[in-house]
């Protein structure tokens, strides 16, 4: 697997090292050894997907708080999505600053989204299927959100949304802590 980090530290995208031959490929998506060696959260609670029917489709952006604080692994297995991160660790350089890339089946790269950030992202074509590995189960009592369109962070989302949730459309505006 080939680690690049991200302008936002401990965020990364994955490639898988494909081995190839007449009759298709082998990649790794996912090595406890890999990821343990740059210090990466290997603790797997739960796999999930999310399939969305219509391009410019926009789930999140989500997150959860301690003590449920979850790493996430995002991969999209069926279309494509554009894939978004804000750091929102109050004592971080990059504290609210956004990362985004797109993702694909084609491309097969994965983000990995440390504790402590918000994740959502829009989809890019109709019939888009997201796989995503999360470290800890999920609990509504920590669940919390930040809105796609909140003018603190100034995401650029590819595409107009076409659909979002009353729920991911009516976070309030973020405020750092001590604010």
């Amino acid at each position: 697997m080939i680690f690049s980090e991200t302008n936002l530290g401990g965020a990364y995208v994955i490639e898988p090292q494909f081995i190839q031959d007449e009759r298709g490929f082998f990649a790794r998506v996912w090595c406890k050894r890999e990821m343990g060696e740059l210090g990466l959260s290997t603790n797997l609670a739960q796999s999930n997907i999310s399939f969305n029917k219509y391009r410019g489709t926009l789930r999140g952006m989500h997150r959860q708080i301690e003590p449920a604080a979850e790493v996430k692994l995002v991969r999209c297995t069926k279309g494509a999505i554009y894939d978004v991160i804000v750091d929102l660790r109050p004592d971080s350089p990059t504290h609210m600053q956004w990362f985004g890339v797109e993702l694909t089946e084609q491309n097969h790269k994965m983000l990995y989204v440390p504790a402590g950030f918000a994740h959502g992202y829009q989809t890019l074509e109709d019939n888009s299927e997201v796989f995503y590995q999360v470290s800890e189960f999920y609990a509504p009592q920590y669940e919390r959100g930040a809105r796609y369109n909140d003018p603190a962070f100034g995401i650029v989302w590819p595409l107009e949304v076409a659909s979002v949730s009353d729920k991911d459309g009516s976070w309030p505006d973020y405020l750092p802590a001590g604010m």
